[in-house]
């Protein structure tokens, strides 16, 4: 693929900023640079142009460099709330990525910020405050503080404290009515110096007379 050597104008991101002599393909360089004002060719004419650019680079880059220590006094004092649906056990659904964090910080504080600029080394996949790195200049950076919060209600979440209570409650009741049944074991039937009524007692059936003692009385009376 042919190249071609250009004189950048416009300070473009990966590539560089104004008065950069840079090779690129003659068909970028054609077909999108030149058309769009983002660069020059290399000739003599044009490399007069090069000290007025590199001035006006200097005076970009200061602006940038004022502007993005000023944002970054302002957020080091920002908490950013993100709300994000949880299941019952508190797992947050998804995770929450350096796009949802522009956008929030767009929507809460009317801040534009390029993502590319929020340094996450991982998605954010758990509910609390997370310090996040933001990345606003080469000689700035700055912490933005993330509050991630669940929009499932309260109710419908496990709460440590309220079960702890419960099974404290629980054990409390259980050894109440050990207690109980100690005491229960433990007490006399009758207080001490009375002595316990007796049940009468039914009569006894009168025994019938063995026939055996009937026929000998029988027997002597005949002699």
């Amino acid at each position: 693929m042919a190249k071609t050597e250009v004189i950048l104008i416009q300070n473009i991101v990966g590539l560089g900023g104004e008065s950069d002599l840079v090779k690129v393909a003659a068909g970028y360089a054609r077909n999108y640079l030149y058309p769009q004002g983002l660069a020059i060719p290399v000739t003599n004419a044009n490399k007069r142009r090069i000290e007025a650019l590199k001035r006006r680079r200097g005076e970009r880059e200061a602006h940038e460099f004022n502007a993005m220590s000023e944002l970054s006094k302002s957020i080091s004092k920002l908490i950013a709330v993100i709300q994000v649906k949880t299941g019952d056990d508190g797992k947050m659904f998804g995770a929450v990525t350096a796009g949802t964090i522009a956008d929030q910080l767009k929507t809460q504080f009317d801040i534009a910020l390029d993502k590319k600029k929020i340094h996450l080394e991982h998605p954010i996949k758990t509910l609390g405050e997370h310090d996040v790195e933001l990345r606003l200049h080469s000689e700035v950076h700055a912490t933005l503080k993330v509050r991630v919060e669940s929009t499932t209600p309260l109710a419908a979440q496990p709460d440590a404290r309220t079960e702890g209570s419960a099974r404290t409650e629980s054990r409390g009741h259980k050894r109440a009515e050990r207690a109980r049944d100690d005491q229960t074991a433990a007490a006399p039937e009758v207080e001490k110096g009375e002595r316990p009524e007796r049940k009468a007692r039914a009569p006894r059936p009168e025994k019938a007379e063995k026939p055996a003692k009937a026929e000998k009385a029988g027997k002597a009376d005949a002699r």
